[in-house]
């Protein structure tokens, strides 16, 4: 074995440790131990440690010396891929709940209100399709051949009778009711009776007729207006009635008698007012009121 090693309990060398500096006379320096070449070659010139950006990682090149990496280029493209798809997201969840956040103007509006309204839809649809069934069956008549001529002659006869009652200027008869008015502390305002005379129309009814105390009867048609009158008096086209107020009114009975007692309807807001509405059904009622038509002026056919 050579010298510089000593020899250990199992035969094998033990390094020696590595000599350290002398003074000039061969005596060990006396100044503080002195860092390792390796541990020195991490300072600065100046014995600090190299100025490396915070966060930063050091990398080793083949073809140079240490790199810095600033912190931002250790993202990868999926994580800022994950970034502008959730910015996406949020910004469509914002603009459908603006969409969905509506108001409906029917939301306000009071039970009795829709409640008149879905019954007045009802009645109109049941009439539209009835319009319907009749308008069919008349085309099919006339395409028949030879009996076109005959039922053409009939469905013009029959619409003429229609018009004439709509107009006033037919009397009629048919099932119906008897709407009476009776006052209270006060009178019978015009505007109820108007609100009955709606609410009769919107349930279909087809020809009607107001009558006084006094006997005195005016027909009812599209442009017959109401007005209140002195000492609880009621004019309507003009004409002076006396209470108490009588509507005779031609159409189904049931369903006019259920519009006239809907809640917040005729029947009510007159029992509000202290009166009372007496309505009655009968298998025939009387609309014997012709109203003059009056020539126009403006209104023309369309040819």
């Amino acid at each position: 074995m050579s010298d510089e090693h000593t020899q250990t309990g199992t035969g094998w060398p033990q390094p020696a440790e590595p000599a350290r500096p002398h003074g000039p006379a061969g005596e060990p320096d006396p100044r503080p131990d002195v860092p390792d070449a390796d541990e020195s070659s991490s300072l600065s010139p100046q014995g600090q440690p190299s100025a490396t950006p915070e966060g930063a990682v050091r990398g080793e090149s083949d073809e140079g010396p240490a790199a810095v990496v600033p912190p931002w280029r250790r993202f990868s493209s999926a994580a800022v891929m994950i970034v502008v798809l959730l910015g996406l997201l949020g910004f469509t969840l914002a603009v459908q709940l603006r969409m969905t956040t509506t108001d409906s103007s029917l939301a306000a509006a009071r039970q009795e209100d829709l409640v008149r309204i879905l019954y007045d839809l009802e009645a109109r649809e049941i009439r539209l399709r009835q319009d319907i069934a009749a308008l069919e069956e008349s085309q099919r008549q006339l395409r028949s051949g030879e009996q076109g001529r005959q039922a053409a002659l009939e469905e013009a006869s029959r619409r003429a009778d229609e018009l004439g009652i709509l107009a006033g200027t037919l009397p009629a008869r048919g099932p119906g009711l008897t709407v009476r008015f009776q006052a209270g502390a006060k009178p019978i305002a015009a505007v109820r009776v108007l609100d009955a005379v709606q609410e009769l129309r919107g349930a279909g009814a087809e020809a009607m007729q107001i009558s006084g105390g006094d006997r005195a009867t005016v027909r009812v048609v599209a442009s017959t207006y109401f007005l209140d009158g002195e000492g609880g008096s009621l004019i309507v086209d003009g004409r002076s009635l006396t209470g108490p107020f009588t509507i005779a009114v031609l159409g189904d009975p049931a369903t006019m008698r259920t519009a006239l007692n809907i809640p917040g309807g005729v029947v009510a807001s007159v029992a509000g007012d202290g009166g009372n509405v007496i309505v009655e059904e009968r298998e025939v009622v009387e609309v014997s009121a012709l109203h003059e038509p009056r020539p126009l002026e403006h209104a023309r056919p369309v040819s």
